[in-house]
């Protein structure tokens, strides 16, 4: 299952003071789970943008108690910048990374909004996703008057802010209000272009900005700015939803390039909007030579690339993650400038790097085979029979890869491909389940474990034996379910596939037969031990059908790749 992950950046209204700064940051990484990414203060607005990241709890917590320091450190009425602001912490948007919608995001910002009102008395409002009002989606409307006007709007039914508004309370005077909310995640994108013309690069700009360039008088390049009846200017919109830009010409690398910031990568995503720049590019006779990405990206944006340069050319998209980032990073000449590195510039990975250990997928087929045989009790069946699910998943999946790029058969490609991404996601899973198995093992003998010196020690080891043995027996439950899905695929790759590696499929579904078989005997030996009777009866019989279901699979494939090779 994908970890669940969100960032969050607050702005607090401090950039000057290092031990207040300080202070708030030690607040908010005093939340078990949270990552700090990035401090970066200003002096000339007096404000400090905080980056961190983990899963949404940790993170949620993290921010509420960042606002509470905040409010206590900072008084928002000798408070003085260059930087629009309303409170101590002036705006604190959450953004989904990984296993999170836009929308729970939204949820969280509005539930973390109430609870710094009624908990910590600071007013606020909430913006983007999580904003109440459409008018309020606008970061600048709740902003509006800024700390000046909060006094004012703070009793003002259509100003007031959604939590916490009605009386203008010491606590609001000092700590001003916040600006909760749920945003995308904004990729910041340089397109590094064949020319030295800042005019060229901000006609591209123009020409793909969803703002766009003003309507002007005559339809030429130098009228007078056309307006409406307000005294507004008409703008014509560019191609892009989501997406600023600028042109400019950097020194350092001697080009001009177009600068970008994808607010919504949702209605943009990256790779569209490079496609975009360089179709505006070549109509302008300038080519597009390189991306340079600025900050982090998440993976998700780097997948959905790699699979649309694949498509785009009629291959299969069913191929490791790692082969679809480098499809990305070379498709897109994100290392035009400098080596892209993913593990530095992938916000997921750089987590990773930092937190990941070793687990058994991580060891070379030696090492796993010479740690099994070791006398050490783990890994033992449960974990055998989830690489052998993961091989017979691998199986099919090559099989679906070969097909799609067969001579001849190019009007299946996507056929085989959707396969091969089916296969993919199934080999992950069953990856993961070799290194949840061995812990679900080492579950039970840390129970074992506990200690047994008096009655309540004796009544928690019990109960910890049981929550173990259970979640033992229900591991290897799921990888025979999971093991199950591999003869869907085997058996449309022996009966579709490239004809010369039916063999393959056939040991796919032998694989995934001896997966299947090998997870029940764990569930029956450890199910067996469960105190509750019952429970454990009903893994065991739903184990069973899987087993019979399993052997008939097996045999109508085993036919199937038998007939093709006579």
């Amino acid at each position: 299952m994908e970890k669940r992950l969100i960032e969050c950046v607050p702005n607090f209204s401090e950039g000057r003071d290092r031990g207040k700064i300080d202070a708030i940051v030690e607040a908010i990484t005093s939340a078990e789970g949270v990552r700090l990414l990035d401090v970066d203060p200003g002096e000339a607005t007096n404000r400090t943008v905080v980056t961190f990241v983990g899963e949404p709890e940790a993170v949620v917590e993290g921010a509420f108690r960042g606002v509470k320091r905040a409010a206590e450190v900072i008084d928002m009425r000798t408070h003085k910048g260059a930087h629009p602001r309303t409170g101590a912490t002036d705006v604190l948007p959450l953004i989904p990374i990984a296993g999170v919608t836009l929308e729970e995001c939204a949820a969280m910002a509005r539930t973390l909004a109430e609870r710094i009102a009624t908990e910590l008395g600071v007013p606020t409002y909430c913006y983007e996703a999580a904003a109440f009002k459409p008018e309020r989606k606008n970061l600048a409307v709740c902003r509006a008057g800024e700390y000046e006007a909060l006094a004012e709007k703070i009793v003002d039914p259509e100003r007031m802010p959604d939590f916490g508004g009605g009386e203008f309370t010491e606590q609001a005077a000092r700590s001003g209000a916040t600006v909760v909310g749920a945003r995308d995640f904004l990729i910041a994108v340089n397109f590094n272009l064949n020319t030295t013309s800042t005019r060229r690069a901000n006609a591209i700009a123009f020409d793909v900005r969803e703002k766009g360039r003003p309507m002007r008088e005559g339809g030429s390049i130098v009228g007078k700015p056309m307006r409406d009846a307000n005294g507004e200017v008409i703008y014509i919109p560019g191609t892009l939803k989501g997406c600023k830009a600028i042109g400019w010409y950097i020194d350092e690398y001697g080009i001009a390039q177009v600068s970008m910031n994808i607010t919504d990568i949702a209605a943009t995503p990256l790779h569209e909007a490079f496609d975009e720049v360089c179709r505006a590019a070549e109509a302008r006779g300038v080519r597009v030579t390189g991306t340079e990405i600025v900050g982090l990206v998440p993976r998700r944006s780097l997948v959905e690339a790699g699979k649309h340069f694949l498509r785009k050319q009629r291959r299969s998209i069913g191929v490791t993650e790692e082969e679809l980032v480098r499809i990305a990073v070379r498709s897109m000449g994100l290392s035009d400038l400098a080596p892209f590195k993913p593990e530095e510039k992938v916000i997921e990975y750089l987590l990773e790097k930092e937190s990941r250990k070793s687990g058994l997928v991580d060891m070379t087929c030696k090492g796993f085979a010479e740690e099994t045989a070791s006398e050490s009790p783990a890994p033992g069946g449960g974990s055998v029979s989830a690489y052998m699910g993961a091989l017979g998943a691998a199986l099919g999946t090559m099989v679906a890869n070969l097909s799609s790029h067969k001579a001849g058969w190019d009007d299946r490609w996507e056929f085989f491909s959707n396969y091969a991404e089916g296969g993919q996601t199934l080999l992950k899973e069953l990856l993961a389940l070799v290194d949840e198995d061995t812990a679900a093992f080492n579950r039970i003998m840390a129970a074992f474990s506990l200690p047994k010196s008096s009655e309540e020690e004796k009544a928690a080891r019990r109960a910890a034996i049981e929550e173990a043995t259970l979640y033992a027996s229900e591991v290897p439950l799921r990888t025979m379910k999971a093991s199950m899905k591999v003869f869907d695929l085997a058996e449309a790759m022996a009966h579709e596939g490239n004809p010369a590696s039916v063999s393959d499929a056939g040991v796919g579904a032998l694989a995934a037969r001896a997966a299947v078989w090998g997870a029940y005997l764990n569930v029956k030996i450890n199910a067996s031990g469960l105190k509750d009777e019952a429970k454990g009866s009903a893994l065991i019989a739903e184990a069973t059908a899987l087993i019979a279901e399993a052997d008939q699979r097996e045999k109508a494939i085993i036919a199937i790749v038998e007939e093709k090779m006579k």
